[in-house]
């Protein structure tokens, strides 16, 4: 059994404001459109968009569970369990009253932060949404941008359950015109623990759920053009 992981810290509440300019940000996003894939996969995506910044999205579909086996808010909820688990305690998730942060080790260093999360319904299902408010692996000028979606939807097939890394910008990166030593550095450093990191989570997920392993692996997928990492 993974052991709880989230502490809590009494830092400084969030204001509206941030919400109201993060609300703005993101109505003018289109939805990602998701190409089906069957049961027993794994797809992914991780990419850098024009701007260069992150698009990782992983998710897998787990067939004949009933409406609301599963949540959004619980599905981060096992996520930041797993990470301290499958990170041997180097990363330790915090929940405080600022947010979520992953920090290192005991220290209060933390490599990235994220605004409280929100719960939001959708026609689908429903997503908790992370969005990064800092951290250590952050672009300082970038802080104000990115998130991290827990989705869940059912859909004709099962329920399919979703993990979406957008608008993030690494700190690896340096900036939005990054060198190619850059990009390569972020691809076989940040980028490649993250696939195997949120792929490995969904298969665990899976497992437990159906008891069963997922069977066929992971496939690549296209939902967004850009440059593969």
């Amino acid at each position: 059994m993974i052991p709880p992981v989230l502490q809590k810290t009494e830092p400084e509440a969030t204001t509206l404001t941030i919400w109201d300019e993060i609300d703005a940000r993101m109505s003018g996003m289109s939805p990602d459109r998701l190409p089906e894939i069957d049961a027993d996969k794994i797809a992914c995506q991780q990419i850098l968009e024009e701007d260069h910044s992150v698009f990782s999205i992983q998710w897998v579909v787990i067939p004949g569970v009933s409406p609301g086996t599963i949540s959004s808010a619980s599905l981060l909820d096992r996520y930041l369990r797993y990470i301290q688990h499958c990170t041997a305690g180097i990363i330790r998730p915090v929940q405080t009253t600022a947010g979520v942060e992953f920090r290192l080790l005991t220290s209060s260093w933390a490599l990235i932060q994220f605004l409280p999360p929100r719960h939001t319904p959708d026609a689908a299902g429903e997503r908790t949404i992370l969005n990064i408010s800092g951290g250590l692996l952050v672009d300082k000028q970038e802080c104000d941008r990115g998130q991290l979606e827990f989705i869940v939807e059912e859909i004709a097939a099962g329920s399919r359950l979703t993990l979406k890394l957008a608008d993030y910008c690494p700190l690896l990166l340096g900036s939005r015109k990054p060198s190619l030593w850059r990009k390569w550095l972020y691809r076989f450093t940040q980028a490649s623990i993250h696939k195997v990191v949120t792929v490995n989570f969904l298969a665990m997920v899976y497992r437990s759920i159906t008891g069963k392993p997922v069977r066929r692996g992971v496939v690549t997928i296209v939902v967004r053009k850009g440059i593969t990492t």
